[in-house]
C-alpha cells in the first residue's frame, strides 16, 4: 500500500535555516505558512490511500436472433494473455411458440488461431428443444502457439476431462411432443469478439435449425369423421329437395345433404349416357381414349324457361379443337340429351363452317385474324380462347350468361338465350384487344398468363369472378383469385383496383399480387397433411343467404387426388369476400358471441403470404399471437385489434397492415370442439389472415 504525507509539522525554537532567517524572512510577528511555534516535536501525519480496484472483466457477449430463436455466445473474460484458456458458453433459447427445434449440429467457422483445449472441449451438437426451452453448452479454447507465442509460464488448464454437454442454467425438459414436419430451416450465425494475446479474435458458429410444428392433440372422443369424396373441378348444384350435387371432370358426380359427408355416384352417372349422346358430344373434337377422359369441368343450372336441368360441358381436343356443349334432362341425375354446341374453337379454313362461326360472323370466308393467329401456325392461343371451363349464371334481370376460357387467349363471356340455353345470336360483339365478334367479350387473363376455371356468382351487391392461377398439379401452385364487378360482364377488379385483364405476359402463379387470393397452401396443427393446389372452385348462395366456396385440393403427400372442400364465405366491412378458416360445419355469424371477452386470448394464425415454395409442397403454417383484452396484439406478430360493437366485424393490425374481416365461432375442422376464429383481408396488401383461438 502506498503512503501519502498530508502535512509536515516542524519545531523552530532556534532554527537558523534559510527558511527562517534568510531572504524569505517575513518579520518578527509573521511565521511561514508551513510552520508553527508551539515548541512541539515535528511528526509526519500519514494516511493510507485504498489501492485502485481494477474494472471487473465480465467477459464478452453477443446475441443473435432469427425467427424468434436466440443464440448467445459469451466468454468468461474479454481479454486473455497468450496461452491462457478461453472458456465460452453457447446458449440457445427457443422463443418460437408452437415450434420445435430438431437435433442439430454446430459448425464452427472462425476461431482466429484458437484451438480446442482437448478433444472434448468444443461440443458441437444440440438436442431437440420445444417452445420455451433453452439449452447451454460450454467449451474451452486455447491459442495456437505458432500464432500467439507464449512468454513465461503457460497457465495451467482449468478444463475438466469430460464433455460439458449437460444443460447449464437452461430449461430443457423431458416433454415429448408429436411433430409435423416442415420445410422451414432457420440459420443463426452467432459470434463473439474479444482480445487474445493482444489481438482481436472471434469465435463464430453456424447453426441450421430444422423446425417442426408441434401437433395439436385432442382426445379420440372429440374427433369427428368427414366422409370425403374425390371430384376434379367440382360444380355445386342444390336440387329442389335440398340435396347438393357436385359434377366434375371426367364425368364424376357426388351428393350430400350437409356439405360434409358425400356419396360418390361416378359409375351410375357415367353409365347413364347413351352411345348416341357420347358420339354427339365428341363430334367436333374427336378425341381418342375413354369417352369421358376428354370431358372437363361441367357446370349445371336449372333453366326455368326451358323447364330443364342444363349441363354445360367442356369437350376438349388436340390443337385447340374444343367446344362447350349443352346437355339437358328432366332429372338432375339424368339421363341427359345432347342439345347443341354453344361455342367452338380451334377452327381453320377447312372446317370453320362445321359449327356456327360462319353464322355468327355473317361472312363467307374465314377472316384473316383467325388465320394469322391460327391453328396451322400454332398461334391460336395468342389471341383466342381454349373453349373450356364454362360457368353459367343469371344476372339480376334474369339474363343468362356464360363465361369460359383459360390460359392463352383468356376468359371470355357470352350472352345466352334463356329459351334455348344456347348462344344469343341477337347479341353482337366488337373485335378489338378485349373483344371478338365470335368469342365475345374478354373479361380476364390473356397473353398466356395462367388463369382458368372461371366461376361467377352474385354475392351481396357484386358479381364475383373466381379464377384459378398456377398449374394444376400438387407442386404447381394452383390457387384461387377473386375479382368483383357491379355488372355481370365486368369490368372486374381486385381490392387494390387491379384489372383482371392481362395485356402482356406475366408469371402470375403465386408471385403477382393481382386478384385477391382467398387462401394458399396451408396446414393447421390438427391436420395430418397440408393442403396444396386448391382451386377450380364453384360458389353458391344457399336458401338462408349463406355463401360457400366448393373446391378441390391436393395434399402434401404428393399425390394427385382431388379431395373436395367446402368453406363458408363472408363479406367484410369493405364488401370483400373472405373465406372461413375451416371446412363448414353449419356455423353462422352471431354478433352476440363477438365480445372482447370471448375473442381475447391466444391464437394460432396463418398469414397466406403469396410467394411460397409450392414446387416443394410448401405450406403456410400457424404462428402464435395474443389478442389482448386491452386491444394490443403480442407474440410472433405485434400490433393492435378492434371489434365493431354489436357486429362481427374485426380489424387486426400487424405492423403497417390492417386486416379487415369477421369473427365467429366455428368447429375446429375434424373435431367436435368449438372455438372463436377470424378471417380477414389486408387492406394494404390484400393477403388473407386466418386466426383460430387455442383451446389447449
Amino acid at each position: 500500500m502506498r503512503k501519502k504525507f498530508l502535512g509536515l509539522v516542524l519545531t523552530a525554537a532556534l532554527c537558523t535555516c534559510v527558511a527562517c532567517t534568510g531572504d524569505n524572512q517575513t518579520g518578527d510577528n509573521q511565521t511561514n505558512e508551513n510552520t508553527v511555534t508551539s515548541g512541539a516535536e515535528m511528526t509526519p501525519e500519514v494516511t493510507e490511500e485504498p489501492e485502485a480496484t481494477p474494472e471487473p472483466d465480465n467477459g464478452a457477449s453477443q446475441s443473435m436472433t432469427e425467427g424468434r430463436i436466440t443464440v448467445t455466445m459469451t466468454t468468461d473474460k474479454s481479454s486473455y494473455a497468450a496461452g491462457e484458456e478461453v472458456h465460452y458458453t453457447l446458449k440457445v433459447e427457443n422463443n418460437r411458440e408452437l415450434y420445435v427445434l430438431g437435433e442439430t449440429e454446430i459448425s464452427y467457422k472462425n476461431t482466429n488461431g484458437l484451438n480446442a483445449a482437448n478433444s472434448l472441449s468444443m461440443p458441437d451438437s444440440l438436442p431437440e428443444l420445444i417452445a420455451g426451452e433453452s439449452y447451454e453448452l460450454r467449451g474451452t479454447l486455447v491459442g495456437d502457439v505458432s500464432v500467439f507465442p507464449v512468454t513465461g509460464e503457460v497457465p495451467a488448464s482449468q478444463y475438466a476431462e469430460k464433455a460439458e454437454f449437460d444443460p447449464y442454467g437452461g430449461t430443457k425438459s423431458d416433454k415429448k411432443v408429436s411433430i409435423i414436419k416442415t420445410n422451414e430451416t432457420v440459420t443463426v450465425r452467432p459470434f463473439v469478439k474479444f482480445m487474445y494475446g493482444g489481438q482481436e479474435v472471434m469465435i463464430r458458429a453456424v447453426i441450421d435449425f430444422e423446425l417442426g410444428l408441434e401437433k395439436e392433440k385432442y382426445a379420440l372422443s372429440e374427433h369427428v369423421g368427414i366422409k370425403r369424396t374425390t371430384c376434379h373441378d367440382p360444380s355445386i348444384f342444390k336440387d329442389f329437395d335440398g340435396t347438393y350435387y357436385i359434377f366434375g371432370t371426367h364425368m364424376t358426380l357426388s351428393s350430400t345433404n350437409n356439405l360434409r359427408d358425400w356419396t360418390n355416384m361416378d359409375n351410375a352417372w357415367r353409365t347413364s349416357f347413351t352411345t348416341e349422346v357420347r358420339e354427339q358430344i365428341r363430334a367436333w373434337n374427336k378425341d381418342s381414349g375413354a369417352w369421358y377422359s376428354y370431358l372437363w369441368a361441367p357446370d349445371i343450372i336449372y333453366n326455368e324457361a326451358m323447364g330443364k336441368y342444363c349441363i354445360y360441358l367442356s369437350a376438349n381436343g388436340d390443337t385447340w379443337k374444343s367446344n362447350i356443349v349443352l346437355l339437358t334432362s328432366d332429372v338432375v341425375t339424368g339421363p341427359y340429351e345432347y342439345a347443341g354446341s354453344v361455342v367452338a374453337g380451334g377452327f381453320d379454313e377447312t372446317n370453320w363452317t362445321e359449327m356456327d362461326a360462319d353464322e355468327v360472323l355473317g361472312v363467307t370466308e374465314l377472316p384473316e385474324r383467325y388465320i394469322k393467329n391460327g391453328v396451322v401456325n400454332g398461334k391460336w392461343g395468342d389471341e383466342f380462347p381454349n373453349c373450356i371451363d364454362p360457368t353459367i349464371f343469371y344476372d339480376d334481370d334474369g339474363n343468362l350468361w356464360m363465361a369460359y376460357g383459360s390460359w392463352s387467349g383468356g376468359i371470355f363471356i357470352l350472352a345466352l338465350d334463356e329459351q334455348t340455353g344456347l348462344r344469343d345470336y341477337s347479341v353482337t360483339y366488337e373485335t378489338n384487344e378485349h373483344s371478338d365478334a365470335y368469342f365475345g367479350k374478354k373479361i380476364a387473363g390473356g397473353k398466356y398468363v395462367s388463369g382458368e376455371a372461371a366461376y361467377i356468382e352474385k354475392i351481396g351487391d357484386y358479381y364475383w369472378l373466381h379464377i384459378s392461377y398456377g398449374g394444376l398439379e400438387a407442386k404447381a401452385g394452383y390457387n384461387v383469385r377473386v375479382y368483383r364487378s357491379e355488372n355481370p360482364d365486368g369490368p372486374y377488379v381486385d381490392a387494390l383496383g387491379n384489372s383482371a385483364l392481362f395485356d402482356k405476359y406475366s408469371m402470375n402463379f403465386n408471385q403477382v399480387n393481382k386478384g385477391v387470393r382467398l387462401f394458399g397452401g396451408y396446414q393447421w396443427r390438427t391436420f395430418s397433411q397440408g393442403e396444396v393446389a386448391q382451386g377450380h372452385n364453384s360458389t353458391f348462395v344457399d336458401d338462408d343467404g349463406r355463401a360457400y366456396i366448393v373446391y378441390h385440393t391436393r395434399t402434401t403427400d404428393g399425390t394427385e387426388g382431388h379431395s373436395v372442400r367446402v368453406h363458408q364465405l363472408f363479406l367484410n366491412k369493405e364488401n370483400w369476400l373472405v373465406a372461413a378458416p375451416y371446412h363448414t360445419a353449419d356455423e353462422k355469424l352471431d354478433s352476440s358471441v363477438c365480445t372482447v371477452e370471448n375473442i381475447a386470448g391466444k391464437y394460432q394464425v396463418i398469414l397466406h403470404e403469396l410467394d411460397i415454395d409450392y414446387a416443394n409442397l410448401d405450406v403456410m403454417l400457424p404462428e402464435a399471437i395474443y389478442l389482448n383484452a386491452d386491444g394490443t396484439v403480442t407474440g410472433y406478430y405485434e400490433g393492435s385489434w378492434t371489434l365493431e360493437e354489436g357486429t362481427s366485424y374485426i380489424n387486426v393490425t400487424l405492423g403497417e397492415v390492417t386486416y379487415s374481416g369477421v369473427a365467429l365461432e366455428m368447429n375446429i375442422e375434424n373435431l367436435n370442439r368449438k372455438t372463436m376464429v377470424f378471417t380477414a383481408l389486408g387492406k394494404e396488401n390484400q393477403l388473407t389472415l386466418w386466426g383460430s383461438k387455442m383451446t389447449e
